[in-house]
């Protein structure tokens, strides 16, 4: 097991191990933990043609292809879960505005099993899941194909391997050994799909807390580049055992983008002009951060790992 630390800023790990071009995947774990902070991050540090991977990004990657980072999006869904529609993504997908985005269009099921596939370290995998739909028409990562073993058909959705994962984690040890609980998406595959992974923890914790529960270790050190230690830095999306959704956050920003001037002016204020994510919630304010705190503990049972 490795003695170096993995411990860095977010603005160390954005700068060493996310270059421009590069595919990112986000958002892994669906309608919680999106890693906003780290979203936020490749803004100010102006990473562009990005390509962004993940089933569901709610407003995170409308953000991103408003402050014109995105060249590619391949994914099932971009928007915003509270409102609706994302305006950033429309207006790059129907007016080139910021900058033109190529929507790579998936399900939820394909764009798992393309990970699944990338994980697996296998080119492609088999599925009835979209066959006469028109994804075959607008993705030429998924193939219709002769089943070798009947008469049926099949789809191949080819293997994804992001660059890099940005994994959002209740904890995480100082090497990179994550503990994970709660709706996990596609975080896993993931994870072990793309060639880094950088994780972002609520906490960090010694190693002999990742060791006394095995199971929950869903990431292991081996597998991260670098781990940031960023409290609430997935709000305003929830993080289970930590804190809730701010869904009056999403219904603002959807009234706060609906048009260019308005986008730029709250882009100005969230995200260029903190420093970082202790500046973002002085600016969110104390009372606000407490009223999304956990209202009602529910605790695991201890589980006994000796003989």
């Amino acid at each position: 097991m490795s003695t170096a630390s993995k411990l860095v800023t977010m603005q160390e790990a954005i700068a060493e191990h996310v270059p421009s071009g590069a595919m990112v995947l986000l958002g892994a774990q669906l309608e919680q933990m999106i890693p906003f902070a780290a979203g936020h991050e490749l803004i100010r540090q102006g990473r562009r043609e990005l390509t962004l991977a993940g089933p569901i990004s709610d407003i995170l990657f409308d953000q991103m292809i408003g402050a014109g980072c995105v060249s590619r999006v391949m994914a099932a869904w971009v928007g915003n879960v509270s409102a609706g529609v994302g305006y950033c993504l429309r207006r790059a997908v129907e007016h080139n505005l910021p900058r033109p985005v190529q929507m790579v269009d998936y399900s939820n099921l394909t764009l798992a099993l393309a990970l699944h596939a990338g994980a697996l370290g296998v080119p492609f995998l088999p599925t009835y899941s979209t066959l006469g739909s028109d994804l075959l028409k607008k993705n030429g990562n998924l193939r219709e194909f002769p089943s070798p073993v009947n008469e049926e058909k099949l789809i191949a959705v080819r293997a994804l391997r992001p660059d890099v994962a940005m994994i959002h984690a209740q904890r995480a040890d100082q090497f990179g050994n994550t503990h994970l609980w709660g709706s996990l998406g596609v975080a896993v595959d993931g994870a072990r799909a793309a060639r880094k992974v950088i994780v972002v923890a609520e906490e960090i914790v010694a190693r002999e807390v990742i060791a006394s529960d095995p199971n929950r270790t869903l990431i292991p050190g081996f597998r991260v580049a670098a781990v940031v230690h960023e409290p609430w830095g997935a709000h305003p999306s929830p993080v289970q055992g930590y804190y809730g959704r701010d869904h009056a956050f999403f219904s603002q920003y959807h009234e706060q983008s609906r048009q260019p001037e308005d986008f730029e002016r709250w882009l100005e204020r969230w995200v260029a002009g903190v420093a970082g994510r202790r500046e973002y919630l002085d600016l969110l304010g104390a009372c606000r951060v407490e009223s999304l705190g956990v209202k009602e503990h529910a605790f695991s049972a201890p589980a006994d790992f000796g003989y």
